[in-house]
């Protein structure tokens, strides 16, 4: 009855978050136009670089464990609102419409495809009972709904926020936060696996959870990721 209900919500004329033209789209095509645009990015963690530029030097220097990571857009306006909403306001009915600029990036259906396995990053215990639900896992049952599987990776240590730390500082606070569930590391080993998150900062969180993931056999670790948060300066 639920899903039914709304089914039938989704056929109302509704009003664009973001330019207010009614009657719309949650986020209309012409708002999807002009702010979800695919920029050139680091191939390995999504940074935004200039054109030509496949990988960053931070990547070139200290290459991460993710085979390739992909982004959708920068996490500023008016995508850091929305997932403002998304993520902390409860209002998980926005995962339709940001699974949908998800998909827009010219590399998601690749990187989707060709997963044996599509992963949400997990949250811990205490995280998931205070926002109600995981977020990314929200995202990933929209992308992929039959590889997607929330119950291969777990986020047993539950660490204290990562605002406003390092990247060294994050790495140091993820040690031994994800892991995988020990009847489940069978259906990593020998697959290539996608991970699906709403943020990255650092990507200290996503590269913990790929060594996790390599650790038990994944022979290809990939990241799909929302918004990448520029880095200090970035302008």
């Amino acid at each position: 009855m639920k899903r039914l209900f709304s089914a039938l919500l989704g056929l109302l004329p509704s009003q664009c978050a973001l330019c207010r033209a009614w009657p719309n789209a949650v986020l209309c095509s012409a708002c999807l136009d002009q702010f979800a645009v695919a920029v050139p990015r680091c191939r390995r963690c999504a940074l935004a670089v200039p054109p030509g530029q496949p990988i960053c030097g931070g990547c070139l220097r200290d290459p991460p464990p993710l085979d390739e990571c992909v982004a959708a857009c920068d996490y500023e306006w008016p995508w850091s609102a929305c997932v403002s909403r998304f993520k902390f306001a409860g209002e998980a009915g926005w995962a339709t419409p940001l699974a949908a600029v998800l998909q827009r990036h010219p590399r998601a259906t690749h990187l989707i495809d060709t997963a044996d396995l599509v992963l949400p990053m997990p949250l811990s215990l205490e995280r998931l009972r205070e926002r109600g639900f995981n977020q990314s896992l929200e995202l990933a049952r929209r992308l992929a709904p039959g590889r997607c599987n929330p119950h291969v990776l777990l986020r047993p240590l539950h660490t204290p926020p990562q605002s406003g730390l390092s990247r060294a500082d994050r790495l140091r606070n993820l040690r031994g936060a994800f892991a995988v569930a020990p009847d489940l590391a069978d259906a990593v080993h020998g697959r290539r696996v996608l991970l699906i998150d709403d943020v990255m900062t650092t990507g200290a969180s996503l590269s913990a959870a790929a060594q996790v993931l390599r650790q038990v056999g994944a022979t290809q670790v990939t990241g799909l990721v929302l918004a990448r948060t520029p880095p200090p300066g970035w302008t």
